[in-house]
């Protein structure tokens, strides 16, 4: 098996989980430090990342970059990447829009990058292949190799961009969209005074639904700040495939913190 030097950009906590799958099938993988959290430091030293300091060393060791970063920052990270002059393959891994997708790898294509989409759907579970890298592209078999050991789990479904970032749309648009209904629902209850009649009724019709619900909902305040690029690239995605996104673009708005007695 061939064995690659792989960098990412940035060693987040889903990063890091693609990162680690990927040193488990034996290959080298790195990080630049430059500009970074000691939060990142410290989570690229707990997966042993190989720190070379700056993004241009990164691109310039480096044969495969992958990119894990916050909806927001997929553009930047694949401009900066281009400006480093490098000539490899470009894993996109980000929650954004086909269209955005196209975008980053028209240019990174022109440029002379081999580039391939991916959507990540899943949780980084470390003792579970459940968590899903979907590719698409002309290289995409070869990511899929870096993967082979898990334990994230890597499926080709295309050779052009677009359609994994398509699948990640839609599935995140029910996961993601749904907790986010769920969010304006319980807050709403609260605001209006009638929360515990709520929880009481939803108990009535299934006695674990009350605390399922409210478990969903704590569960995702803690990242939502994540979730509100996400929603917009999902309602962008709607929008261009001729369904209304206005949905998905309020769900963006909905900052909701529920109180641990509610």
């Amino acid at each position: 098996m061939q064995t690659y030097r792989i960098g990412i950009v940035h060693p987040g906590e889903m990063g890091s989980f693609v990162a680690a799958s990927a040193a488990n099938s034996g290959h080298e993988i790195f990080w630049a430090s430059e500009g970074r959290s000691q939060r990142s430091r410290e989570r690229a030293s707990e997966f042993n990342l190989k720190d070379l300091g700056t993004l241009a060393a990164l691109c310039e060791s480096c044969t495969m970059i992958f990119s894990v970063c916050p909806p927001h920052a997929a553009e930047e990270t694949a401009a900066k990447v281009m400006d480093c002059g490098f000539k490899g393959l470009y894993l996109d891994a980000n929650a954004i829009s086909p269209q955005k997708l196209q975008g980053i790898a028209g240019k990174l294509s022109n440029s002379g990058v081999h580039f391939v989409d991916g959507g990540i759907i899943g949780l980084p579970l470390w003792d579970s292949k459940s968590t899903v890298l979907y590719l698409s592209g002309q290289k995409a078999d070869q990511v899929a190799g870096c993967f082979s050991t898990g334990p994230l789990k890597a499926a080709v479904i295309g050779d052009h961009p677009g359609k994994a970032s398509a699948l990640k749309m839609c599935y995140a648009a029910r996961t993601k969209g749904t907790t986010a209904l769920l969010c304006a629902v319980a807050a709403a209850a609260e605001s209006l005074g009638v929360s515990a009649e709520l929880h009481q009724q939803w108990s009535s019709e299934d006695p674990a639904l009350s605390d399922q619900i409210l478990q969903r909902v704590r569960r995702v305040t803690a990242k939502a700040w994540r979730f509100h690029g996400e929603m917009d690239e999902i309602s962008r995605t709607f929008e261009n495939a001729g369904i209304p996104g206005s949905f998905h673009a309020a769900a963006a708005d909905i900052d909701v913190k529920i109180e641990p007695g509610i």
